[in-house]
């Protein structure tokens, strides 16, 4: 008898894992990626309280590996440090746990929920740069632009955003007059920037954000950086002597020429004047009775 209960509770008990396992409400929904400067998360939520998950991801084409570190994890993942080489297409599997689950991985054989497709390189955001902005001369000012650090690293270094990115990353800067609503933009291919053409001692205030061209539209710009303003060089007193040095030169310039072209128009006229005297005098004598 008792060994007829113990096979009823068993059987029991084989049966709720069974429904439990095949319960659709144990699938993970709303399946989402985050990722901020490489920082890249694989979120999502679930009907079924204490339900566990293991993570997978892929390459198209390519095998599935388990996320070292979201095996048995409720509702998020780090997939920061697998998602290697950055700019491929990268899909995630979230496999519902249970007793049954061995190593070798089925789609048709347990509860799973595909991501979307996710790369790296084209659509983790970028947050705020920080940089410092100087006046150079009474026309040109310099941004020095800190290139921002991801949440990856190679070996014992920390990568920012220029080592990802290289040749591709740029940064835009809008700057506005002081007193002026307009903006005008610069694009710069190096994290030091020189603005140039700007109006001596008049303060302009300057916003930076990292630039990627080579990106979806919806992901080429970084979050814009605070505001930071200064004020250009008042012009100085030696360029405004050599313009006055240069301006007593051309006026000294000028009036040689203008003594010169009198003094020749002069000595010309005074020559024929006296050219015409002498012609007069000598047909004067030639025409006298002799």
């Amino acid at each position: 008898m008792a060994s007829q209960k113990t096979l009823l509770y068993l059987g029991l008990f084989l049966f709720a894992e069974i429904i439990t396992a095949a319960d659709p409400n144990s699938k993970a929904e709303n399946v989402r990626w985050t990722s901020l400067d490489f920082k890249t998360m694989l979120t999502w939520t679930s009907k079924t309280p204490q339900q566990t998950y293991t993570v997978k991801f892929s390459r198209p084409e390519g095998d599935w590996y388990e996320a070292r570190n979201c095996l048995g994890t409720a509702s998020e993942c780090d997939l920061s440090a697998e998602l290697k080489p950055f700019n491929e297409f990268y899909t995630a599997d979230i496999l519902t746990d249970n007793e049954d689950h061995d190593s070798d991985y089925g789609h048709d054989e347990f509860q799973h929920t595909e991501s979307t497709p996710f790369n790296p390189y084209r659509d983790s955001n970028i947050s705020a740069v920080e940089f410092s902005v100087r006046a150079l001369s009474s026309s040109t000012v310099r941004l020095n632009i800190i290139d921002t650090l991801t949440s990856v690293h190679e070996g014992s270094k920390q990568l920012t955003i220029r080592d990802i990115f290289t040749k591709d990353l740029k940064y835009k800067i809008i700057y506005t007059k002081s007193g002026n609503t307009g903006k005008r933009e610069n694009i710069s291919d190096s994290s030091r920037a020189e603005v140039t053409k700007l109006d001596a001692a008049t303060s302009y205030c300057f916003m930076v954000a990292a630039y990627i061209p080579s990106r979806p539209t919806s992901t080429q710009l970084g979050a814009w950086s605070r505001q930071l303003c200064e004020k250009t060089h008042e012009e100085s007193s030696s360029m405004h002597e050599l313009s006055m040095g240069a301006l007593v030169a051309v006026i000294f310039v000028l009036l040689t020429v203008f003594i010169i072209i009198v003094t020749v128009t002069a000595l010309c006229c005074k020559k024929r004047q006296q050219t015409e005297k002498s012609l007069q005098t000598t047909q004067s004598q030639t025409s006298a009775p002799v």
